[in-house]
């Protein structure tokens, strides 16, 4: 794996440095961007004077099935990593089913099989077609050949969205769902939803920020333990009115008939986590297949068939059992820079430390060399990200400005957390003031990069911030019965910034003659400015020199 000097490229006398800003995207309306009406002077400033550039960060752009899909953080931050375009989760499972594949495959027969010998086939997963971490489509096929190849009875547990989705559009999918199982469920196949409740209260935790949530559904859908009610409806409709939450913090409940839940999962059962995105799904993972076991004390674990819709960490092999094969990403950026010698040092919080390590690095956890990497974790704060709009940045910067100036590291990369994780929230005023935050931290990094001869590039992996408000099918905010805005909470279809700055003589400038240009072109990119040539299945570099 040995990179070849550029001819055309002399290598950048400084650092080079990758700036993600997640989830700030540049959207065309004014109206609920909280990236425009944010106070940015210093980001503006770079705008107007360096060369600067859209990217596509959705749709097929980024392997997702259609351009009618939002891009996501995975598939954004291996778009950066890989240096082009893999087909993703979605695609791979919808191509699956429509194959048939998924039903002869091992795992499937392997769960079927135990629950046609007296188990219950229950399901687990976000409940939405978001088509980020799963789709509410995937779940009925499964369902539907389930009842085809024998199975008698199936239990669901749904996490609902309210983030890739409408903030309050939970019952949008529970009422249509009900009546699907209606149909499906006759008098040999019981089938009926079990448990259930936010996205962001249970089950998915992610990077290890909040065990605490993955407990607390492993009691909801194992168990059978928590706030009982006799239907999704009422759970969904009673919280509303008492907590005064959206869709993804709503506690967790359990469906029950005369005081006994639905549907705990017991001995001899199966199991299938229908996310096919790997980040919310490894933790309840580990829960369901880890022998020795220490976040928290599970009670007694039941045995059962556990898969998830893909693997979801190729090195761990978590979990060992899975449905459709996850894409086989090779010859990342980091590998090659690994390879040749080239230091590296990534940094995050923890919410999005993963991105830039392991869906970075194409879904591998760990180093490719221990030697030449440096990664860094700054702990997330545990609270709601509206409460602290600036999360970590001034950490990281902290962090990143020391690194920079060591002059240890070549490549330098990090994903600054807050356009998303305060986007996703709806609360257009922290929006606002996370990207004011974000403001503060580029004036005091993009100095010390120019100062030590180094480039960087401010870019995106998708779009959050830039549309705060839900729009009706004209194009108009979405109002309430008082007036107020829907807030939206989901990723947007915008596309992203890409803007170079560099000294005086940076010696190169913008191509003008890309008809395309993506996320996957930025690891070319990064090659060039260091001085090597992209190998030749990367997508194209979006540099020239000048």
């Amino acid at each position: 794996m040995k990179l070849d000097k550029s001819e055309r490229f002399s290598p950048c006398p400084g650092p080079v440095v990758t700036i993600i800003l997640d989830g700030v995207g540049i959207s065309s309306r004014e109206e609920g961007d909280a990236v425009k009406t944010a106070r940015t002077p210093f980001l503006d400033q770079l705008a107007s004077t360096y060369p600067m550039t859209r990217l596509l960060a959705h749709g097929k752009a980024v392997g997702m099935p259609s351009d009618e899909d939002m891009g996501n953080s995975e598939v954004g931050h291996n778009a950066f990593g890989a240096g082009r375009v893999f087909a993703q989760g979605a695609k791979l499972v919808n191509e699956s089913i429509a194959s048939g594949s998924i039903w002869t495959g091992q795992a499937w027969r392997e769960v079927v099989g135990a629950a046609t010998a007296g188990g219950t086939l229950h399901f687990i997963g976000l409940f939405s077609d978001g088509n980020v971490h799963s789709h509410i489509d995937h779940l009925k096929a499964m369902l539907a050949r389930a009842k085809q190849d024998g199975v008698r009875r199936a239990r669901i547990h749904i996490l609902l969205d309210g983030r890739d989705v409408g903030e309050t559009s939970a019952l949008d999918y529970v009422e249509p769902f009900e009546a699907f199982l209606a149909e499906l469920g006759v008098s040999d196949f019981d089938v009926a939803i079990a448990s259930g409740g936010g996205r962001m209260n249970i089950t998915m935790d992610r990077y290890e920020a909040d065990w605490s949530m993955v407990q607390r559904g492993w009691a909801i859908h194992v168990h059978g333990e928590g706030r009982q009610f006799a239907s999704a409806r009422e759970a969904i409709e009673t919280y509303r009115a008492e907590a005064k939450v959206i869709d993804q913090d709503l506690p967790g409940f359990v469906i029950a008939r005369d005081g006994q839940a639905l549907g705990p999962i017991l001995d001899g059962d199966a199991v299938v986590f229908f996310n096919f995105r790997g980040d919310r799904a490894i933790e309840i993972s580990r829960t369901f297949t880890e022998e020795t076991f220490k976040p928290f004390d599970r009670g007694a674990v039941p045995k059962v068939v556990y898969a998830g819709m893909m693997q979801y960490d190729g090195d761990t092999k978590m979990p060992p059992r899975f449905l459709v094969e996850p894409p086989a990403i090779d010859r990342t950026l980091g590998e090659f820079l690994a390879r040749n010698g080239v230091t590296q040092y990534a940094i995050s919080e923890t919410q999005k430390y993963g991105h830039v390590t392991y869906f970075w690095n194409g879904n591998r956890s760990g180093k490719f060399d221990e030697a030449s990497e440096t990664y860094v974790e700054i702990p997330s704060d545990v609270v709601p990200f509206e409460q602290r709009p600036w999360m970590k940045c001034a950490e990281i910067t902290d962090a990143l400005i020391g690194a920079v100036r060591s002059g240890g590291h070549r490549y330098l990369r990090v994903n600054y957390a807050n356009g998303d994780m305060v986007g996703h929230t709806g609360n257009f005023e922290a929006a606002i003031t996370a990207m004011q935050c974000l403001d503060l931290q580029l004036a005091r990094l993009i100095p010390v990069i120019l100062a030590a001869g180094g480039v960087a590039m401010i870019t995106a992996d998708h779009g959050n911030a830039d549309e705060m408000f839900e729009l009706d099918k004209k194009g108009n905010v979405k109002r309430d019965a008082e007036g107020g805005v829907k807030a939206k909470t989901s990723h947007t279809l915008n596309p992203v910034p890409f803007i170079l700055v560099s000294g005086e003589k940076g010696g190169f400038g913008l191509r003008q003659d890309l008809e395309r240009r993506g996320l996957s072109n930025v690891a070319a990119t990064v090659l060039n400015l260091l001085g090597y040539e992209a190998p030749e299945e990367y997508d194209p570099s979006l540099i020239e020199p000048a």
